[in-house]
């Protein structure tokens, strides 16, 4: 698949995140393990749910896991980029957890999105045990935002822009996703 454009640096590969220890403890193997392996069954021809069928079936590692060095594999094989999702379209997601109930800082979250695309959400799920909200964008692309529950009063929010045809901006659209969570205020109960 080759490489496309630079403009991804800053957005972090699969590995980010989750340690070598981690995949060790809970598959068996390294990263490096598993793709010496991988590439000794020939799966740099394969397609992304050949892989990690053959890591699940063959393997026994939990599909969990096996999405996860799957995807791994393909950054460090070049089959796909940062970012990359299976159908060649790019993503990229921030979080932050906030003060506040869920409910509330979802509306606060969409009112942000709202204020900067212009854009109502197209369905606004809030009796979901995960609310979320998404917005349709031109081309095909959207953003989904999502709020969840934690400990001491507050919520995590995040957003996700999907569907973006190009790496080229990655870590720019990730930072104005990110400077849109900044801005999100929950007026405090009570």
């Amino acid at each position: 698949m080759g490489t496309q454009g630079t403009g991804n640096q800053g957005v972090g590969g699969s590995a980010d995140g989750v340690g070598d220890d981690a995949v060790v403890s809970a598959t068996g193997r390294s990263r490096g393990d598993w793709f010496a392996l991988l590439d000794a069954a020939g799966a740099t021809g394969w397609k992304h749910q050949a892989i990690a069928n053959w890591l699940v079936t063959e393997q026994g590692v939990d599909p969990w896991w096996a999405q996860g060095v799957t995807v791994g594999y393909e950054q460090a094989r070049g089959i796909r980029l940062p970012g990359q999702r299976q159908d060649g379209t790019f993503e990229v997601s921030v979080t932050r957890t906030i003060p506040g109930e869920v409910e509330p800082a979802l509306r606060a979250l969409a009112e942000v999105v709202t204020a900067q695309t212009g854009v109502q959400p197209l369905a606004l799920n809030l009796a979901a045990k995960y609310p979320t909200a998404r917005f349709p964008l031109e081309g095909g692309e959207y953003l989904l935002a999502s709020a969840s529950p934690r400990s001491g009063g507050k919520t995590s929010i995040g957003l996700v822009r999907g569907r973006m045809p190009n790496g080229d901006d990655l870590a720019g659209a990730k930072a104005t996703l990110r400077g849109w969570l900044d801005t999100v205020t929950v007026e405090p109960v009570g």
